[in-house]
């Protein structure tokens, strides 16, 4: 129960802390399906102010740029055509080029990459399900087990400096006890070192919970596969559809600076199967788009 009151004699609502509560799921059935709540969700959580020109951005919280991994800003302004909107990197704006560079890339021309690839990989996952449905299991279990040994690595890290954390302060409430160090001393080396330890200890259950996650992870392919066949003829792209399908989009630096002609990399990152990279079944470009932009 969120809310109680004191007694029957005073009626005001207390509200009780989340920690207290207990929620219990599926006892009713849904007003709307898990997959359109999450979507709207995302939307919620990424959904910026109208501009000064009433629009919204549909990239909203997608677009990061891949040298320093912030969200970039959409710039659009009366004075511009509005095929001259363009995204820019959020960092590279507030400090300048000695932290980032720009990563310039216009809307328009992210429009026509994002729906070409989305395209692409949903008629894939249509037209050649199972081929696409083995690749992208296979992938996706060595990436999975990548990031858990990785995880691990920094669990034992962290778990070891739990443990040397320990053992110094043993050390310093001897030295205390026994007079070797003062008062004054002693609080300020255990002050620091309890810093750490409260550090690691709101890290490290959140890095086991993570591993656990992905142990229990299995391939998602199914539920993209679903999508893919229920969007069969996709024309424009939405702030919904952009979340139903994709879960970041990383746009790289010009392999030359100043050239107009240089390409840049646009990595798309979809929801379940993530970033596609390599040869994707029966011949078909990879998501991953060389541009000149």
């Amino acid at each position: 129960m969120r809310f109680s009151t004191k007694s029957y004699k005073d009626k005001r609502h207390v509200e009780h802390p989340k920690e207290e509560c207990l929620v219990f799921e599926g006892t009713h059935p849904a007003l709307v399906t898990q997959e359109v709540w999450n979507i709207v969700q995302r939307v919620r959580q990424n959904k910026c102010r109208p501009t000064k020109m009433k629009e919204q951005n549909k990239y909203s919280g997608l677009v990061v740029c891949a040298g320093c991994r912030a969200t970039m800003v959409l710039h659009r302004a009366h004075t511009i055509k509005p095929s001259w909107n363009n995204f820019t990197c959020r960092t590279y704006k507030k400090e300048g080029s000695e932290v980032c560079t720009a990563h310039y890339i216009r809307e328009c021309v992210l429009d026509e990459v994002v729906l070409e690839d989305l395209r692409r990989v949903t008629a894939i996952a249509r037209e050649h399900t199972r081929e696409f449905a083995e690749y992208i299991g296979g992938r996706q279990s060595a990436e999975i087990q990548r990031e858990i040994r990785r995880l691990e690595q920094e669990l034992a890290a962290m778990r070891k400096r739990g443990a040397e954390l320990d053992t110094i302060f043993k050390r310093l409430y001897e030295d205390r006890m026994l007079g070797h160090i003062s008062v004054e001393l002693f609080q300020t080396l255990s002050g620091g070192y309890t810093e750490e330890q409260e550090k690691l200890a709101a890290e490290i259950p959140a890095k086991e919970t993570a591993i656990q996650k992905l142990r229990g992870t299995a391939s998602s392919t199914g539920g993209f596969i679903t999508k893919a066949k229920h969007y069969t003829d996709i024309t424009e792209l939405t702030p919904e559809l952009l979340r139903l399908f994709i879960q970041k989009i990383v746009v790289h630096e010009k392999s030359a600076k100043w050239s107009k002609k240089a390409m840049r990399a646009i990595e798309i990152h979809y929801t379940d199967i993530g970033f596609i990279g390599g040869d994707i079944p029966q011949g078909k470009e990879s998501p991953r788009q060389e541009i000149s932009a």
